[in-house]
């Protein structure tokens, strides 16, 4: 009886097809130090749970360098991709959303009951909304050069880092417990709504593309000057430092309205 399906020997001699086209180097390497600082702040919520207040702040600090510098090691490697666009928002929703407000909800929210955990949710949510709008607002053509200078809002990275002042201010002696609560979740309430509010804050993204011979030396020694003190004087300079950005915000929204003003009259003069 002939077979209606005789068997088949494959070719040994047939080349394989590869079912997956290699990724190179390039494009992984960023994409590993944004898994490196979610690690971190997965990490630190645990560390929140355990008391361990001190080594919670310092994974988020480090979350928040590593955000700072996979975009540009990627740009550097020419490895951006849109896999590791979304990984980074996804990242920063837990390292500066989810983190922080579970770190102030174990330090302090908690004694607050169900309104302590509201104000949780309300800070995390509100990073996540932030986060979108950034990413949206990335792929507006008709946005100006100039307003590139600005964040809408407070970015989620100095949220998390501004939110967390009541930890820097109990490590260097003010006392948390109790009455401060309430002042806590208020405070935690106003940095959530500058997170989705309209306020312009710099984003600094064009400081420091040229910066004059004159003062290289000397901003190599600022740098050093900097990265020391805040290893040896860590929350009296984290406490500083969110105390000056605070500072700053009314001054980006004087510097915002001025250039929109310069720009409008500009404009209206081409049209004429």
């Amino acid at each position: 009886m002939k077979r209606i399906f005789p068997p088949f020997a494959p070719d040994p001699d047939e080349p394989r097809r590869r079912r997956f086209r290699p990724v190179p180097l390039r494009v992984i390497a960023p994409n590993l130090i944004t898994l490196f600082a979610l690690c971190l702040g997965l990490t630190a919520i645990r560390l929140a749970y355990e008391d361990r207040l001190e080594l919670a702040i310092y994974a988020i600090l480090v979350a928040a360098f590593l955000d700072g510098i996979d975009g540009r090691v990627a740009r550097l490697l020419k490895g951006t991709s849109r896999f590791g666009a979304e990984l980074d928002s996804l990242a920063d929703f837990v390292n500066f959303g989810v983190a922080p407000a579970l770190v102030i909800y174990s330090f302090t929210l908690q004694g607050l009951g169900g309104f302590g955990w509201i104000v949780a949710l309300v800070f995390a949510i509100s990073s996540c909304l932030r986060l979108a709008r950034f990413n949206v607002m990335l792929e507006d053509p008709a946005r100006p050069e100039w307003k590139k200078d600005f964040f809408v809002g407070m970015p989620a990275p100095a949220g998390a880092v501004v939110g967390l002042l009541p930890v820097y201010l109990h490590f260097l002696g003010l006392p948390m417990d109790g009455y401060m609560a309430l002042p806590v979740a208020l405070f935690m309430l106003v940095v959530g709504f500058m997170m989705v509010s309209t306020v312009p804050t710099f984003s600094g993204k064009s400081a420091g593309k040229r910066i004059p011979r004159s003062i290289v030396l000397p901003l190599f020694v600022a740098s050093v000057a900097f990265v020391a003190l805040l290893l040896t004087f860590t929350f009296e300079m984290l406490a500083l430092c969110t105390l000056l950005y605070l500072a700053m915000i009314p001054v980006s929204v004087v510097r915002y309205a001025r250039l929109d003003v310069t720009h409008r009259k500009a404009e209206a003069a081409r049209e004429e």
